[in-house]
């Protein structure tokens, strides 16, 4: 591109960048345009931020301070590092590299390998190329009360239930309770957790010994998954 130098004003303001209209910088996005406003580019300024109508385009690392938006689809052929809070309405293509984000709130993810440092916050995760989706998990924890547990051969269940926000039949339960390892008398005891109601989980303890056994109070530990195909 030739220079100004030899110019006149008169013929060679047009190929100047100027914010369209006549009114400077202000709160207010202006567009760029070109001296005489023949060509007005998608690049808005002010004395706020900057704002880009068109595609936006980073050959180099793009390090982001604070939040980044995305309101469309967003393709990153390398590495994403996002300091701040990333939050994509639609999707996450990373075809290569790695997108190491602090906290991640996001519809649909296909990326290679995602690192999360803080919270991933995903509306259904699919587990492999042609696995279940997982559409919600629960947790929460509740009080177990001391209990006696018959011997196998007798009434071998001691059993309760406890809340759990967010479960629903269906959903695969996993639970553990933290007293089961200073259980005294039988030490075969096996645990089963299922729901019977929305956000009612049962709980079931049997003895598979001979003698009894008790099972001092602890707390109980459940999580709920629920996929679908």
């Amino acid at each position: 591109m030739a220079t100004l130098a030899t110019q006149n004003i008169s013929t060679s303001y047009p190929q100047l960048l100027k914010v369209s209209g006549n009114t400077p910088f202000t709160s207010t996005l202006l567009a760029i345009a070109t001296g005489d406003e023949s060509s007005v580019s998608a690049l808005q300024i002010s004395t706020l931020g900057v704002s880009s109508s068109g595609t936006l385009n980073s050959v180099g690392a793009t390090t982001l301070a604070s939040s980044l938006a995305v309101t469309g689809a967003a393709t990153f052929s390398s590495s994403l590092g996002v300091t701040g809070v990333a939050t994509f309405s639609t999707s996450i293509n990373a075809s290569s590299g790695t997108a190491t984000i602090g906290t991640e709130s996001v519809n649909t993810s296909t990326i290679g390998t995602l690192a999360v440092t803080n919270t991933a916050t995903v509306g259904t995760l699919k587990v492999g190329a042609s696995g279940p989706r997982l559409t919600a998990v629960s947790y929460g924890t509740a009080a177990f009360t001391l209990s006696t547990v018959q011997p196998h051969n007798l009434a071998d269940t001691t059993t309760g239930t406890f809340a759990l926000t967010g479960a629903a039949l269906g959903d695969i339960v996993i639970g553990s309770i933290d007293s089961l390892g200073s259980t005294t008398g039988t030490v075969q005891i096996i645990t089963s957790f299922f729901p019977i109601a929305s956000n009612v989980i049962r709980y079931v303890v049997n003895s598979k010994g001979s003698t009894a056994g008790t099972v001092p109070a602890g707390t109980i530990y459940a999580t709920a998954m629920r996929f679908t195909a």
